[in-house]
């Protein structure tokens, strides 16, 4: 894309005015390389405008590294690294700028352990174990700044098992038992202040059901289930509130059907669906409002991207990224450029990130 530009330069009290042509760049552009390449990791963007990559795996070893990318610099550097080497964790990004990561797995058992970054010292400490083990489950910051986790597997079988954090006190305790266990489900914070949880595997079967925590009452209740029965699929909660699932196993493959939950009356619509089908891919809510899903796995790894309007509840294909990805993280950065980083391809895991 070509774009006319106008500039004025003053020499000896005489002002010139010229016209060039800058070429701007749209798609996928590559920027700096993680120091460590790593796949089922977590990113979460901070205070500051940096994004936490936390532990992950790395083909080899379970890694309890973690880097800062600093989108002025488009350059990643090492900070702490974590007590524990962990993947299939979860990071939340607490009300003072603190980062909670619980559970997962490291490559032995779940843990059940937890930490805090802090990054005003760059260093992480132990803080309070939750009463179960567990990875593949979900972390929700809550209204009032309480952390969710929900679900999960032990290494023994898929959870029903809730549990909130505290940060005043460092200190879990349980929230209640969902009324179907679930692992590789999702959890989206609805704009009342409720968590819903929707679909998942739940140790014989994949599901399409789907509930919801009150935070007011501390409880669980059912809603609406699903058109669709999935796991590995990813959700986003759209600027009108309504929740986008998309993809994920099926029955027997991997859908590219989506729907949208609407809170309002607790029912699922079908909405138009993707051109890929895809599981283990990712969703980012853009500042224009438009969902954009990246990478995953159909049977092969996936570079493809497309672009959901909620406006007319379709999909559009998108610009190809450069490296096809799974299990990657995806995060939308203050000036609403969308990082991309890590994962797997089939042969290796990825240091490299992208930006749209």
């Amino acid at each position: 894309m070509f774009h006319l530009c106008t500039e004025n330069i003053v020499l000896n009290d005489t002002i010139f005015q010229f016209e060039y042509i800058q070429t701007v760049l749209l798609g996928w552009l590559n920027t700096g390389s993680m120091n460590t390449a790593r796949y089922w990791h977590t990113a979460c963007i901070l205070k500051n405008g940096k994004v936490l990559a936390v532990g992950g795996y790395n083909g080899i070893s379970v890694l309890n590294s973690t880097e800062l990318y600093d989108p002025s610099a488009g350059i990643w550097i090492t900070t702490g690294n974590m007590k524990n080497a962990r993947y299939g964790h979860t990071a939340s990004v607490l009300r003072n700028g603190n980062v909670l990561v619980a559970g997962g797995y490291n490559d032995i058992s779940a843990l059940n352990s937890a930490e805090l970054y802090d990054p005003s010292t760059e260093t992480w400490i132990e803080t309070g174990n939750m009463s179960n083990a567990r990875y593949a489950h979900t972390a929700s910051v809550l209204r009032n700044g309480n952390v969710l986790v929900a679900g999960g597997y032990n290494d023994i079988s898929v959870l029903n098992s809730a549990e909130l954090y505290d940060p005043s006190t460092g200190t879990w305790i349980k929230a209640g038992i969902m009324n179907s266990a679930r692992d590789g489900h999702t959890a989206s914070v609805l704009r009342n202040g409720n968590v819903l949880v929707a679909g998942g595997f739940n140790g014989s079967r994949r599901s399409n059901s789907a509930e919801l925590y009150d935070s007011s009452r501390e409880s669980w209740t059912t809603t609406g289930s699903m058109n669709i029965v999935q796991a590995g699929h990813t959700a986003c909660i759209l600027t009108n509130g309504k929740v986008l699932v998309t993809g994920g196993w099926g029955t027997n493959h991997r859908r590219n059907a989506t729907e949208l939950y609407d809170s309002s009356i607790g029912t699922w619509i079908i909405t138009s669906s993707m051109s890929n089908g895809r599981i283990e891919h990712t969703l980012s809510l853009l500042t224009n409002g438009k969902v954009l899903t990246t990478g995953g796995y159909n049977s092969q790894f996936l570079n493809s991207t497309e672009l959901y309007d909620p406006l007319t509840e379709s999909w559009t294909t998108f610009y190809t990224m450069n490296k096809a990805r799974c299990y990657h993280t995806a995060s939308v950065l203050a000036d609403g450029r969308v990082l991309v980083s890590g994962g797997w391809d089939g042969s290796v895991s990825l240091n490299s990130s992208e930006l749209y």
